[in-house]
């Protein structure tokens, strides 16, 4: 992980899934947000890493005997134990919560060797106890039935999709109370700059508002009297 990474990382923590959205919309991106996805609980840190995938095909019965888990070269196990610190883990279950995409066992490792976050577009087992973890996880919905009755794990960090969104290696991953945004690799320095400009200029709206301004002129900011207001706003409270 090179610096410009790391401070990708921060500049993102800052921001909201929906600021992101709506800076990708601008780009032309409209499809960035994982459907059908939200938090184990809410209120914890916003999640933030590069995309480390796996990804999930049916499973076949003759393949998929609970004794396969002793094969140490399981790609489920192999997911978890390669996935890079400060990554996170995205699971392509093909949006089916019928059987776990995971459990608690393997949150808590992934927490331990210190990736960011997982996420599955299906469920996880043990749901209590993962979201009881420091550490930020997305699923559909709960599921108790172990992932070999309906999941064969089958490849890792190759392009999937989750929740409808195209997920490549190295994408960066935002999650918020809102749900998970995916950002382009290739766009996450400007999409990391431009947010945090939008996030302040956000703030200096949401104070207007509660002093009882329109929204006409300042929200989008076509005013020119607002925009000047808005410099001035900025050396006040040392946001530049």
């Amino acid at each position: 992980m090179n610096d410009n990474s790391i401070s990708i990382k921060e500049k993102l923590k800052q921001v909201s899934t929906a600021t992101i959205a709506t800076c990708l919309f601008k780009k032309g991106l409209k499809n960035q947000f994982i459907q059908d996805v939200s938090p184990l609980k809410k209120g914890k840190p916003t999640m933030v890493g590069e995309a480390f995938t796996l990804r999930y095909i049916p499973a076949r019965e003759d393949l998929n005997p609970i004794t396969v888990f002793k094969d140490p070269k399981h790609l489920q196990r192999v997911a978890v134990e390669k996935c890079p610190k400060g990554a996170v883990l995205v699971i392509d279950s093909r949006k089916d919560a019928r059987a776990a995409s995971a459990g608690s066992i393997l949150a808590t490792r992934l927490m331990k060797r210190g990736v960011s976050g997982l996420v599955t577009d299906g469920g996880f087992r043990d749901s209590a106890e993962i979201a009881d973890l420091d550490f930020p996880t997305y699923h559909n919905r709960p599921s108790a039935p172990t992932n070999l009755t309906l999941h064969q794990a089958i490849a890792i960090n190759e392009p999937i999709g989750c929740g409808d969104v195209a997920v490549f290696p190295g994408d960066f991953m935002v999650g918020d109370n809102d749900g998970v945004m995916v950002i382009p690799q290739h766009l996450a320095a400007d999409v990391a700059d431009e947010c945090l400009e939008m996030t302040l200029y956000e703030e200096f709206v949401i104070e207007k508002v509660g002093e009882g301004a329109s929204v006409i002129g300042l929200y989008p900011l076509t005013n020119n009297t607002l925009k000047t207001e808005f410099e001035t706003w900025k050396l006040l409270n040392k946001k530049v």
